[in-house]
């Protein structure tokens, strides 16, 4: 197949504009956040805690939220996870509902954020995945972040530092 000239000149100036818009972003984390746009309505929040009962948070408001879905195995969710939990402590206006995505194994995700240092945060399960379907999901770490008004207004797709400046100034705006 035969790639025109003028096919080829396109894709070269669109990834210069590309990468130079990731040079000249003043945010750190914004190459794996997706800010929606208009907010996206929630028709179920459903998921378990730590003993496997119901948490129902459809229609929940006045809080800002963030679900951080999360496994055991994965590496990324072990780097941010401490921040989660440093901004957990410094803003606890932000609910923070971490979600393990494995079969539920009590022991297990214990074990995990015992290993970690991680005391203030809850640990949840979606033994369903039926979070997974409502959003969804390719992968983890992923966090959808809901505003005061239960919608989705973006979500972090990959590990993130919580506790960045240039991330809590953004989540600020949210307040």
């Amino acid at each position: 197949m035969k790639i025109s000239k003028s096919f080829k000149i396109y894709i070269h100036i669109f990834a210069i504009f590309f990468s130079a818009q990731q040079l000249l972003s003043e945010v750190t984390y914004s190459k794996n956040i997706v800010v929606h746009k208009k907010p996206i309505e929630i028709k179920e929040l459903k998921f378990q805690d730590y003993n496997l009962n119901k948490v129902d948070l459809t229609g929940k408001k006045g809080n800002i939220m963030i679900l951080n879905f999360w496994a055991t195995w994965c590496v990324p969710c072990k780097k941010e996870m401490p921040s989660l939990e440093r901004l957990s402590k410094k803003y606890p206006e932000i609910l923070i509902y971490p979600i393990n995505l494995e079969k539920p194994n009590q022991y297990k995700a214990k074990k995990f954020f015992t290993d970690l240092g991680i005391s203030k945060l809850n640990i949840y399960f979606d033994r369903e995945f039926s979070l997974v379907k409502v959003f969804k999901m390719r992968g983890v770490p992923t966090s959808i972040l809901i505003d005061k008004n239960g919608k989705e207004f973006g979500r972090v797709i990959g590990e993130v530092d919580f506790f960045d400046k240039s991330f809590i100034d953004f989540l600020k705006k949210y307040f």
